[in-house]
């Protein structure tokens, strides 16, 4: 899928998706040598569209939105690949440059808002660097902009909050001040990083609806990662899930949620609640490697309940499972 979309590009033609992340691999490097947090991972997000990437703790999907970014912090580095946004590679750009995408045309919600704001400065002024660094609005105006950004994410008393430090507000509402922060100069692609694991679950709705609003109102992409397949559920197009550094099961939402194909997708749907009164979640047994001690072959042999003789030897191909739909698994392979 995206070995075809990088073909269009070089030849030229405009049909192209928001972006594609081509065989992106992502190291650190550990003092026993790289290990490989995202590891050949390709996927394309369209205009308009919401991808979910979707996966335990340490399976890679913040760094692979930091890759994107180029927020990647040492030892981390890009050793492999490419990510094509509006026809440039991200990969080949000068930091300077990329601070022109960041923010302005890439906006960026971080998991913990509390760490992402800064505590010594207050709401307004942080999202008045936002707009002035990136040029979005003349200095006379710019407050009367971030009041209607936080009035647009919902925030009461939004003319009071311009004063408020974040240590003001609760978590529901610096999780506001991020997505409007994000938002500021009318990004095409939002990518949002958990945004609602710190919060209780009427707030994570309520943000959920916001993000779907402000997408609809915008049209902007988003790429939401989470580890909540019933999060993704609600806002996703299509989903991409990830184990281990690669991305193991890939699809329409609804095609992978009511007919997974890969063990892994099926282990994190069994392990959901939602089932008959008295039903037992079905754990994962086993955990997430760690970097630098990978399984040989599938990654996810050790916790297979369906391994079989090539699963610990070798590394599976892609397999189309459905329309737009694939597998990382020997199970759709030949036998």
């Amino acid at each position: 899928m995206t070995s075809q979309a990088t073909e269009r590009r070089l030849a030229g033609v405009n049909d192209l998706p928001l972006l594609v992340v081509d065989h992106l691999t992502t190291v650190y490097d550990l003092p026993g040598g790289p290990g490989a947090a995202v590891n050949d991972v390709s996927f394309e997000i369209r205009p308009g569209e919401t991808l979910g990437l979707v996966g335990e703790s340490g399976s890679g999907k913040t760094a692979t939105a930091l890759s994107i970014v180029g927020l990647l912090q040492p030892p981390g580095r890009i050793a492999a690949g490419s990510i094509w946004f509006k026809g440039r590679d991200l990969t080949t750009l000068s930091e300077a440059e990329m601070r022109e995408i960041r923010g302005a045309e890439i906006g960026f919600v971080f998991q913990e808002p509390m760490t992402a704001l800064n505590p010594v400065f207050t709401i307004g002024n942080q999202i008045a660097e936002t707009l002035l660094v990136h040029k979005c609005v003349s200095r006379r105006n710019v407050r009367a902009r971030a009041i209607e950004l936080l009035e647009a994410v919902r925030i009461p008393n939004a003319v009071r909050v311009l004063d408020d430090y974040p240590h003001h507000l609760s978590g529901g509402m610096r999780q506001r001040a991020l997505i409007a922060m994000a938002l500021a100069c009318r990004p095409s692609l939002v990518i949002a990083d958990e945004p609602t694991t710190a919060l209780d679950v009427t707030i994570q709705a309520e943000i959920l609806d916001l993000l779907r609003d402000m997408k609809s109102a915008s049209g902007l992409s988003l790429l939401l990662i989470s580890h909540d397949l019933g999060v993704i559920a609600e806002i996703a197009d299509r989903v991409a899930i990830m184990y281990a550094g690669r991305i193991v099961e890939r699809g329409p939402v609804r095609a992978v949620l009511r007919s997974p194909q890969h063990p892994y997708t099926k282990g994190l749907l069994g392990s959901m609640p939602g089932g008959p009164r008295g039903t037992r979640l079905r754990a994962i047994d086993g955990t997430v490697p760690f970097l630098d001690a990978l399984p040989s072959g599938c990654a996810f042999h050790p916790r297979c309940s369906e391994r079989f003789a090539p699963c610990d030897s070798a590394t599976p191909a892609d397999h189309s499972v459905g329309d737009e739909h694939d597998a990382r698994c020997h199970l759709h392979g030949p036998r």
